[in-house]
């Protein structure tokens, strides 16, 4: 790879990545890290329940970071299975409605761990086209065959199933909310075909879990589909504002991943003081479902005022994308954006497909109906100016 010429490709089509430092303030805004301009809206953070800065969180972080030291000192399987763990993976199994649970040290290390750990070279794999760019490299890490079908098609992954599956174990692998586009996976549809075809199914609910369900339990819960979905997996860097993931399932799944997932047996456990932040946010949002009721009020005020503007196909979740096509543009769209004290993101290939650059806006509840009406006025304006 000639190291200029790559650089000077991505910059002229509009796909180079540069980081952006900024100093985060407790009610969610956002500042350059030299502050030299005013605040920013920040409409990117996937911490959709303001809990990154809960009193709650930090109170519980600081006790076990007091407690059990700033390290694990070691991998789990080693001396590092700290009792806290367990504490935190009994919660989530009860949160997820599975018998068990294991923690990872990310949603990435997750999906590259559980995969590889349920198929092999002489198994099967199908999964939907938009999955996590995490969920696809777990899949080819476990060298089993992978299949794609179309996004949410449920008729393409029954042809599939019909042509392919034939006496392998195979395992179907899907988002519940889909991290680009916002919207949800067919859920009771996959358990109709799983009930057919009896494959393993994986639901990822990274940005589901503390956002939907009774007890933010995730689309699995708000569905009644616990029983149905063998792994059920999620972070707590998002909704539940901390770090790190968990995988949810029978006690002989977790045993098993214990054993066969290289991403939890050659890791260090998580920070105590990470593992106290969790564990408030599962017990927090599931006692109450206030926040979520808080998030989706805010949710609404955004998309009516876009779509009294005349935006379209705006999902029902709290994931708005904004379908722009033409990277360069997209990346203007959200400089300009800025430049008014709008921080969203630029989405563009290989993150999604060639031709669907988008702006993607997350709404949290550090969002003020204010601030909400102020940032869809500045796109719409955006949008106009700029096409």
């Amino acid at each position: 790879m000639n190291l200029d010429s790559w650089l000077s490709e991505y910059t002229e089509k509009g796909l180079l990545r540069e980081l952006t430092p900024v100093v985060r303030e407790s009610d969610g805004r956002l500042f350059a890290s030299n502050r030299s301009s005013g605040p920013l809206y920040d409409f990117s953070s996937n911490d959709y329940l303001a809990l990154a800065t809960s009193p709650e969180l930090l109170a519980k972080s600081k006790e076990f970071l007091e407690t059990n030291g700033c390290g694990a000192g070691a991998a789990r399987l080693m001396s590092g299975d700290l009792a806290i763990y367990h504490l935190l993976e009994e919660e989530v199994a009860k949160l997820k409605g599975q018998e068990s649970a294991l923690l990872f040290g990310s949603g990435y290390m997750a999906n590259c761990g559980i995969i590889p750990a349920l198929v092999g070279r002489n198994d099967i794999v199908f999964a939907d086209r938009l999955n996590h760019a995490s969920l696809y490299d777990g899949c080819h890490l476990s060298r089993a065959e992978i299949f794609r079908f179309r996004h949410n098609d449920m008729n393409h992954l029954e042809e599939l199933l019909y042509k392919k599956k034939g006496e392998k174990t195979a395992l179907v692998v899907v988002e519940s909310l889909y991290s680009m586009d916002g919207d949800r996976c067919p859920l009771r549809d996959l358990i109709s075909l799983k009930n057919r075809f009896g494959f393993m199914l994986m639901v990822d609910e990274a940005h589901a879990t503390g956002v939907y369900g009774r007890c933010g339990g995730g689309i699995i819960e708000e569905e009644g589909m616990a029983e149905h979905v063998d792994i059920a997996m999620g972070t707590f860097g998002k909704a539940l504002g901390s770090y790190g993931a968990y995988a949810a399932g029978t006690k002989q799944l977790i045993k098993l991943l214990i054993n066969r997932a290289r991403t939890f047996i050659y890791s260090t456990g998580l920070p105590p003081a990470v593992i106290g932040a969790s564990l408030a946010a599962v017990r927090i949002v599931s006692r109450d479902d206030t926040l979520r009721k808080e998030l989706f009020e805010k949710v609404g005020i955004f998309k009516t005022a876009l779509s009294e503007a005349g935006l379209e196909n705006l999902g029902l979740s709290q994931i708005i994308p904004i379908m722009i096509g033409n990277s360069k543009k997209a990346v203007k769209i959200a400089d300009y954006l800025r430049k008014k004290g709008v921080f969203a993101t630029a989405v563009r290939p290989p993150t999604v497909p060639e031709g669907s650059a988008r702006l993607r806006f997350s709404i949290t509840r550090h969002l003020e109906e204010n601030e909400l009406l102020f940032a869809a006025r500045q796109l719409i304006e955006a949008i106009g100016a700029l096409s």
